[in-house]
Protein backbone atom coordinates (compact mmCIF):
# COMPACT_ATOMS: atom_id res chain seq x y z
CA UNK A 1 0.00 0.00 0.00
CA UNK A 2 3.23 2.38 -0.01
CA UNK A 3 2.20 3.65 3.58
CA UNK A 4 5.55 4.37 4.74
CA UNK A 5 8.30 4.25 1.77
CA UNK A 6 10.92 1.64 2.06
CA UNK A 7 14.13 0.35 0.52
CA UNK A 8 14.97 -3.46 0.51
CA UNK A 9 18.46 -4.46 0.93
CA UNK A 10 20.56 -7.02 -0.55
CA UNK A 11 19.33 -9.97 1.67
CA UNK A 12 16.08 -9.14 1.30
CA UNK A 13 14.64 -7.16 4.14
CA UNK A 14 12.55 -4.08 4.25
CA UNK A 15 14.16 -1.40 6.26
CA UNK A 16 12.16 2.14 7.11
CA UNK A 17 14.06 5.84 7.95
CA UNK A 18 13.22 6.71 11.40
CA UNK A 19 11.75 9.69 10.40
CA UNK A 20 9.13 7.93 8.16
CA UNK A 21 7.97 5.69 10.76
CA UNK A 22 7.82 8.58 13.31
CA UNK A 23 5.61 10.86 10.69
CA UNK A 24 3.48 7.60 9.98
CA UNK A 25 2.77 7.35 13.50
CA UNK A 26 2.21 10.92 14.14
CA UNK A 27 -0.48 11.11 10.95
CA UNK A 28 -2.55 8.49 12.94
CA UNK A 29 -1.88 9.55 16.41
CA UNK A 30 0.05 6.85 17.35
CA UNK A 31 2.45 6.77 20.43
CA UNK A 32 6.16 5.55 19.40
CA UNK A 33 7.94 4.10 22.57
CA UNK A 34 11.90 3.75 22.67
CA UNK A 35 13.99 1.71 24.95
CA UNK A 36 16.44 4.35 24.22
CA UNK A 37 19.03 5.03 21.98
CA UNK A 38 20.08 3.02 18.50
CA UNK A 39 22.91 0.85 20.10
CA UNK A 40 25.83 -0.54 17.36
CA UNK A 41 28.41 -2.59 18.14
CA UNK A 42 31.15 -2.63 15.43
CA UNK A 43 33.29 -5.49 15.39
CA UNK A 44 36.77 -4.91 13.00
CA UNK A 45 40.19 -6.51 14.23
CA UNK A 46 41.97 -3.59 12.92
CA UNK A 47 40.84 -1.36 16.34
CA UNK A 48 41.53 1.89 14.28
CA UNK A 49 39.12 1.35 11.95
CA UNK A 50 36.59 0.40 14.58
CA UNK A 51 36.63 3.35 16.54
CA UNK A 52 36.76 5.59 13.60
CA UNK A 53 33.27 4.00 12.57
CA UNK A 54 32.26 4.12 16.61
CA UNK A 55 33.18 8.09 16.57
CA UNK A 56 31.08 8.40 12.99
CA UNK A 57 28.26 7.11 14.22
CA UNK A 58 28.34 8.25 17.95
CA UNK A 59 28.46 11.60 16.03
CA UNK A 60 24.86 11.61 14.53
CA UNK A 61 22.51 13.58 15.99
CA UNK A 62 20.42 10.63 16.39
CA UNK A 63 22.45 10.14 19.72
CA UNK A 64 23.26 6.18 18.72
CA UNK A 65 25.56 4.08 21.26
CA UNK A 66 28.48 2.60 19.82
CA UNK A 67 30.78 0.26 21.34
CA UNK A 68 34.01 -1.99 19.41
CA UNK A 69 35.01 -5.65 19.34
CA UNK A 70 38.61 -6.83 18.22
CA UNK A 71 37.37 -10.75 17.04
CA UNK A 72 34.63 -12.82 16.85
CA UNK A 73 34.95 -14.12 20.42
CA UNK A 74 34.53 -10.74 21.81
CA UNK A 75 31.89 -9.89 19.61
CA UNK A 76 29.50 -12.36 21.14
CA UNK A 77 30.68 -11.57 24.72
CA UNK A 78 29.79 -7.90 24.14
CA UNK A 79 26.53 -8.93 22.40
CA UNK A 80 25.01 -10.12 25.50
CA UNK A 81 26.05 -7.29 27.90
CA UNK A 82 26.09 -4.48 25.05
CA UNK A 83 22.46 -5.80 23.34
CA UNK A 84 22.89 -3.73 20.01
CA UNK A 85 20.11 -3.36 17.77
CA UNK A 86 22.71 -3.57 14.88
CA UNK A 87 26.05 -5.41 13.88
CA UNK A 88 28.98 -3.85 12.01
CA UNK A 89 30.90 -6.84 11.22
CA UNK A 90 34.31 -7.17 9.41
CA UNK A 91 34.48 -11.09 8.06
CA UNK A 92 37.88 -11.75 7.81
CA UNK A 93 39.07 -11.66 11.58
CA UNK A 94 41.61 -14.06 13.76
CA UNK A 95 40.09 -16.84 15.53
CA UNK A 96 36.32 -16.73 14.36
CA UNK A 97 35.46 -15.13 11.35
CA UNK A 98 32.37 -12.50 10.81
CA UNK A 99 30.96 -15.68 8.92
CA UNK A 100 30.92 -17.64 12.06
CA UNK A 101 29.59 -14.83 14.47
CA UNK A 102 26.90 -14.02 12.10
CA UNK A 103 25.79 -17.46 11.72
CA UNK A 104 25.79 -17.85 15.63
CA UNK A 105 23.86 -14.67 16.35
CA UNK A 106 21.19 -15.74 13.71
CA UNK A 107 20.78 -19.28 15.21
CA UNK A 108 20.25 -18.13 18.83
CA UNK A 109 16.15 -17.14 19.33
CA UNK A 110 17.52 -14.45 21.77
CA UNK A 111 20.07 -12.46 19.00
CA UNK A 112 18.24 -13.80 15.80
CA UNK A 113 16.48 -10.63 15.61
CA UNK A 114 20.05 -8.15 15.46
CA UNK A 115 20.89 -6.30 12.06
CA UNK A 116 24.06 -7.58 11.17
CA UNK A 117 25.94 -5.67 8.22
CA UNK A 118 29.13 -7.45 6.83
CA UNK A 119 32.23 -5.46 5.95
CA UNK A 120 35.07 -6.07 4.04
CA UNK A 121 38.09 -5.53 2.93
CA UNK A 122 38.16 -8.55 0.75
CA UNK A 123 34.82 -8.67 -1.10
CA UNK A 124 34.01 -11.13 -3.73
CA UNK A 125 30.49 -12.04 -5.06
CA UNK A 126 31.11 -15.30 -3.66
CA UNK A 127 31.77 -14.05 -0.07
CA UNK A 128 28.74 -11.39 -0.03
CA UNK A 129 26.33 -14.42 -1.46
CA UNK A 130 27.67 -17.02 1.63
CA UNK A 131 27.29 -13.90 4.39
CA UNK A 132 23.60 -12.85 3.22
CA UNK A 133 22.77 -16.62 3.13
CA UNK A 134 24.15 -17.14 6.99
CA UNK A 135 21.80 -13.73 7.97
CA UNK A 136 23.63 -10.33 6.91
CA UNK A 137 21.27 -7.92 5.43
CA UNK A 138 24.16 -6.18 3.35
CA UNK A 139 27.56 -6.35 2.47
CA UNK A 140 29.94 -3.76 2.28
CA UNK A 141 33.41 -3.91 0.40
CA UNK A 142 36.00 -1.87 1.68
CA UNK A 143 36.84 1.07 1.53
CA UNK A 144 33.04 2.21 1.44
CA UNK A 145 31.58 5.40 1.24
CA UNK A 146 29.98 6.88 4.35
CA UNK A 147 26.55 8.03 2.66
CA UNK A 148 26.45 4.06 1.38
CA UNK A 149 26.96 2.65 5.20
CA UNK A 150 24.33 5.50 6.69
CA UNK A 151 21.84 4.34 3.91
CA UNK A 152 22.49 0.64 4.83
CA UNK A 153 21.91 1.89 8.00
CA UNK A 154 18.69 3.65 7.65
CA UNK A 155 20.43 6.85 8.91
CA UNK A 156 19.39 10.53 7.28
CA UNK A 157 23.28 12.07 6.76
CA UNK A 158 23.08 15.34 8.16
CA UNK A 159 25.06 18.33 7.03
CA UNK A 160 26.51 18.30 10.64
CA UNK A 161 27.47 14.77 9.83
CA UNK A 162 28.85 15.39 6.64
CA UNK A 163 30.97 18.09 7.74
CA UNK A 164 32.09 16.40 10.72
CA UNK A 165 33.20 13.30 7.70
CA UNK A 166 34.75 15.58 5.52
CA UNK A 167 35.03 13.72 2.45
CA UNK A 168 32.08 10.97 1.53
CA UNK A 169 34.70 8.18 1.60
CA UNK A 170 35.95 6.34 4.75
CA UNK A 171 39.56 7.31 5.26
CA UNK A 172 41.69 4.23 3.84
CA UNK A 173 44.30 4.99 6.43
CA UNK A 174 41.61 4.25 8.90
CA UNK A 175 41.29 0.95 7.94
Amino acid sequence: KDWIKATTTAGGHRRFLRQDVEEFARQRGMELSSDGPPRVLVVDDNRSFARYLADLLASQPLDIETETAHDGFDAGRKVLQFDPATVLLDLKMRGMDGFSVCRQLKDDANTKDIRIIAMTGYYTPENEAKILQVGAEACLAKPFDKAVLFDVMGLDMTAETKSLAGNSGIDQHAM
